[in-house]
């Protein structure tokens, strides 16, 4: 029976050269990093100061955590998520549509979504919603015929003009997104579609956008983050969010900056929580192209911490 060799290169065995000379054992010296240590304590320090810096200014932190759960920093944050939800699903819908009129061999339609594309992403979305918000300085009142006619003022209410400022703006990125997902595909997929006799609008909405999803659902999953920040440009419009709700607040109370960071503390919550969201997402619609999903963050913790629990013998 044959001893088990020892993994400690220190302790491996070391054999006759063919002269009958013994090798040297090796001793490997690892490469000192000076560089690393010192930079990582500049970084400390600095970060050590920023924090000081802000413990003594003035600002009362019990405000600040008294505040975080106020019922109207609440309803504004709750605001702030619908306001996301409905724009992002506006944008999605939007850009469906213009991208596929953008690829569409009718110089019509591309040219149409084309303009649309330049005009929405060359103006700021705070320009936008300024123009909605005063749509009724150009148009007194919505005259859709039979279907529907009101004063402009009572159409455009906040909500409104947020939806539209934003979904409009978003649906501009969203068609581009869409477009280079859609060009994604193979051609060939679209080929063998039409051979086994399936229309174009099947043809896309079975073949190509499922497979598109893939390249389509990072970016997606992006802007909605920046949805979220983008929305507390929605204050200036009258639309109560989570930044208009904490302003309110902190102009009644005195307590501006504090308020200010009780809506930095909900927007990095609620961007961190859609984070997580997006990234099991994008691990679903991954499973067709990588054979092997690398682990999620808990199965890599879970198995840190059964390697961790292993006894020693367990492991001899």
């Amino acid at each position: 029976m044959t001893d088990k060799i020892s993994k400690d290169p220190a302790a491996a065995p070391v054999g006759p050269t063919p002269s009958g000379v013994p090798y040297e054992a090796i001793k490997a010296i690892p490469v000192r990093h000076y560089g690393r240590w010192v930079s990582g304590v500049v970084v400390v320090v600095l970060l050590g100061w920023l924090v000081y810096a802000f413990s003594q200014g003035d600002v009362v932190w019990a405000t600040v955590w008294d505040k975080v759960f106020d019922p109207s920093v609440i309803d504004g944050m709750w605001n702030t998520i619908i306001i996301s939800i409905a724009s992002m699903a506006l944008g999605l819908v939007l850009g469906i549509v213009f991208a596929v009129m953008r690829l569409s061999k009718n110089p019509v339609t591309g040219a149409v979504a084309w303009l649309y594309i330049w005009f929405f992403r060359g103006t700021p979305v705070y320009v936008q919603l300024l123009v909605w918000f005063n749509l009724s300085l150009i148009f007194h009142y919505i005259n859709l015929g039979p279907i529907y006619k009101n004063e402009t003022v009572d159409v455009m209410t906040p909500f409104m003009v947020a939806l539209l400022g934003l979904g409009l703006n978003e649906g501009a990125y969203m068609a581009e997104i869409v477009r280079a997902g859609i060009q994604s595909v193979d051609e060939g997929q679209t080929e063998a579609a039409h051979a086994l006799g399936m229309s174009q609008t099947k043809t896309m909405g079975r073949i190509v956008l499922p497979q598109a999803m893939r390249v389509i659902v990072p970016p997606t999953g992006n802007e909605f983050i920046n949805m979220l920040k983008t929305s507390s440009l929605v204050s200036a419009v009258q639309y109560t969010e989570l930044l208009r709700a904490s302003s309110n607040i902190g102009n009644t109370a005195g307590a501006v900056m504090e308020m200010l960071f009780v809506a930095s503390i909900w927007y990095l919550a609620l961007t961190s929580v859609f984070s997580v969201g997006q990234y099991y997402l994008e691990r679903r619609f991954a499973r067709g192209s990588t054979r092997n999903l690398p682990p999620t963050p808990w199965q890599r913790v879970k198995t840190n911490l059964t390697t961790f629990k292993r006894s020693p013998e367990a492991t001899a």
